[in-house]
């Protein structure tokens, strides 16, 4: 997958002693993350690129992931969290479009990473989180890089944060079910608010406007952020413990709006297609011309390897001119990366890969399930590999339990 390969040509510029050399590759780091993964991928607000291109991500990342801080991936940061890919926090800042003279709260500081970037956008940010060792470590950070506008403190975002209400704009990186109301009474008329509302695997990333006192939609991506704890975990009427949650919209026949399919996303060059398998309304088509790119759909299963051993992937597939490229880890195919409860990645199953060109035909795979792993991400696509591939009706189930004896 190229997110490999970014990974070691990241590597590779870590390998200088001195100070000074380091800082210079840490920008050419960030630079290029900005320029592959960002900017090509969308994102056109200047402000918010020239802030993406300044603010040290790394220095917001614990030492072990922090060789990773310019890759496009959420990464484990402790205390089952992450740190948000690169793309949604700057996705995330344009639809928020921060100006220089608004006020706005962040629930869920996690890293502080998302609240550094908006702080060289906004005048204030004020930002909340229920984990007292994740906010007392980034309000550290915040002081060692010398942020003077923003204000962090412990607790639950769900109350958000009456004393410095109203605020221009809310911005929420963890997902309850629905909106918290003291959320709307604390936001402005005109207000934007941006929040991951879903269940614990199949969340939608709302853009809202606040009008005459309610909340109004202006667009929705599917997305996957870790839950909303504190009161929204109490409130949650769909609690966790399922052994392995499926696949949704498998057939990709059901869409939040034009060209977005329900429950995937982090699409890249890809788009909906008619005419799938057999007459069936449509599929997901993936194209791409740069060996190394990722065409690619990106969706989260829950999996417990305590319960699950092994899973059977099912999908048919019609590929055109797919040529793998020069190394092993590009490839038109399915894997799905394993997490463990802290979201660090513990291993990862690979269906394919598959070349040349043939007429829809059907594949099944079985894919082991480490013990530790608690969440997968599914992605499918041409992941590194050119040509065309579309793909219909895929499927998860749980092949074996695993033995009460493991």
């Amino acid at each position: 997958m190229r997110i490999l390969v970014l990974c070691a040509t990241l590597l590779g510029l870590f390998t200088a002693t001195s100070t000074a050399q380091t800082a210079k590759q840490w920008t050419a780091a960030r630079a290029l993350m900005v320029e592959t993964d960002v900017a090509s991928a969308g994102i056109k607000n200047p402000a918010v690129l020239a802030v993406m291109r300044s603010t040290p991500r790394h220095e917001f990342m614990p030492p072990d992931v922090r060789p990773y801080a310019y890759v496009d991936m959420a990464l484990p940061i402790g205390e089952h969290q992450t740190i948000t890919t690169p793309f949604i926090v700057a996705w995330m800042t344009q639809q928020l479009d921060p100006q220089p003279n608004e006020r706005v709260l962040e629930v869920g500081t996690g890293s502080g990473y998302q609240a550094a970037i908006l702080a060289g956008l906004v005048k204030e940010v004020y930002t909340i989180e229920i984990v007292e060792v994740l906010a007392e470590r980034a309000a550290k950070t915040f002081k060692r890089l010398k942020y003077q506008n923003i204000q962090s403190k412990v607790g639950d975002g769900y109350q958000g944060w009456a004393e410095h209400a109203p605020f221009d704009k809310i911005i929420v990186t963890c997902s309850p079910e629905k909106v918290p109301k003291p959320l709307v009474d604390q936001l402005r008329e005109g207000g934007r608010l941006i929040i991951p509302l879903g269940e614990r695997y199949q969340q939608t990333l709302f853009v809202m406007r606040k009008e005459d006192g309610k909340l109004v939609t202006e667009s929705r991506e599917p997305t996957f952020f870790v839950p909303m704890t504190g009161k929204a975990e109490t409130l949650r009427a769909v609690q966790s413990g399922e052994p392995l949650s499926p696949i949704i919209n498998g057939d990709f026949e059901q869409m939040l709006e034009p060209g977005k399919p329900v429950a995937w996303y982090y699409l890249r060059q890809a788009s909906i297609q008619e005419g799938g398998r057999e007459g069936s309304p449509q599929c997901i088509a993936f194209r791409n011309r740069v060996p190394g790119r990722n065409a690619q759909a990106l969706q989260p299963i829950g999996v417990d390897g305590r319960k699950v051993s092994e899973l059977v992937v099912d999908l048919w597939l019609k590929p055109t001119n797919v040529e793998a490229g020069a190394s092993d880890e590009f490839g038109a195919k399915v894997s799905v990366s394993f997490f463990d409860e802290d979201r660090a990645p513990v291993g990862m199953q690979v269906m394919g890969p598959w070349t040349g060109t043939f007429d829809w035909q059907r594949r099944s795979a079985h894919l082991k399930v480490p013990p530790n792993a608690r969440v997968g991400i599914v992605a499918l696509g041409l992941l590194g590999a050119t040509g065309d591939l579309s793909c219909d009706q895929i499927s998860v189930r749980m092949a074996n339990p695993r033995s009460a004896s493991k």
